[in-house]
Parts: structure tokens; C-alpha cells; sequence
């Protein structure tokens, strides 16, 4: 036991360190992707398709056994039916600007967005920008998730004799 302390003691001043260096020595971290042509969008756009059916399943089985007359999976539900919302808009929002090629976006400056369209689609571009506002879907899905796994964490812990709430 006493030869084990300096290993962690060694464990953690290297840990330490490398906080310190991602401190020191800060990266930019780039939170939009690109997809490359053709084959990432599609499979990213795949992949919005297959969430939204497996949200859909996850509802249609929810509903099917009566689990949404508990608050938790009833929390459940409805965070899937967010990320539906979230994954059709997400989808069309991709679309729009990676793959109809009737818009075309540039950040003139930072901060700034500019879409152009044809004048005749000027409500397309209202339309996309509203789109572009995805996390208005996404943030409380996961809120809705977040409440409903720990309602059904508390209430199984209420059903077991001695085991504490969360």
C-alpha cells in the first residue's frame, strides 16, 4: 500500500499538467462540421432520417404499452417528439444549404450571416434562417430526456425499501 501512493501522486501531477497545458497553450475549437461531397452529407443526412424513425418507434411502443400514464416516460415522449421536430428541421436546414443549391450563405463579417436568393425567394430565406435556429428543438428535447430518466430513477428508487432519491 505505502509504494502505491507515489503512483498516484505521479498520476495526478501529470494530469495536472495537462490541464494546465490545454490552459496555457488554447486550441480553437470548431463547432460547425462540413461534409465532404457527396458521400457525408448523405450519410449525415441519412442518419437524421433514421433517428427521426427510431424517435417515431420509440413514441408508437411508448404509447402502445401505456408507460406515457408515468411521468417519466411520459417525460420520455415527449423528448422524442422534440428530436423528430429537431431532426426534420435539422434535415431541411442541411438541404437547403448543402444540397438544393437555390441558396448560397457568406459570413461578410464575424457574427454575420448573409443569405442570398433569387428576389422571388425571399421568404425561402426567412424560412431557412428560422431553420438554421435548430437548437430552439434540440435543447429542450434533451431537457425533456434529462427530466424524464431522473423521474424514473426516483420513482424506482421509492419502490425499493432503503435505497435513497437521486
Amino acid at each position: 500500500m505505502p509504494g502505491q501512493i507515489p503512483i498516484v501522486i505521479r498520476v495526478l501531477s501529470i494530469g495536472t499538467l495537462a490541464v494546465l497545458a490545454c490552459w496555457l497553450l488554447p486550441q480553437p475549437a470548431l463547432a460547425v462540421q462540413e461534409h465532404g461531397h457527396p458521400e457525408g452529407i448523405y450519410s449525415h443526412q441519412g442518419a437524421h432520417l433514421f433517428f427521426t424513425a427510431s424517435m417515431v418507434l420509440l413514441v408508437y411502443w411508448l404509447r402502445q404499452r401505456r408507460l406515457v400514464r408515468e411521468a417519466g416516460w411520459r417525460y420520455i415522449q415527449y423528448a422524442a417528439l422534440f428530436f423528430i421536430l429537431w431532426n426534420i428541421d435539422a434535415f431541411t436546414a442541411h438541404f437547403l444549404d448543402e444540397q438544393a443549391g437555390i441558396l448560397d450563405t457568406a459570413m461578410p463579417a464575424p457574427g454575420k450571416i448573409k443569405i442570398e436568393v433569387d428576389e422571388n425567394l425571399a421568404a425561402l430565406a426567412w424560412f431557412y434562417y428560422i431553420a438554421k435556429l435548430d437548437h430552439l428543438l434540440c435543447v429542450p428535447a434533451m431537457v425533456f430526456l434529462y427530466a424524464g430518466l431522473r423521474r424514473l430513477l426516483k420513482d424506482a428508487g421509492q419502490r425499493r425499501p432503503g435505497v435513497g432519491s437521486p
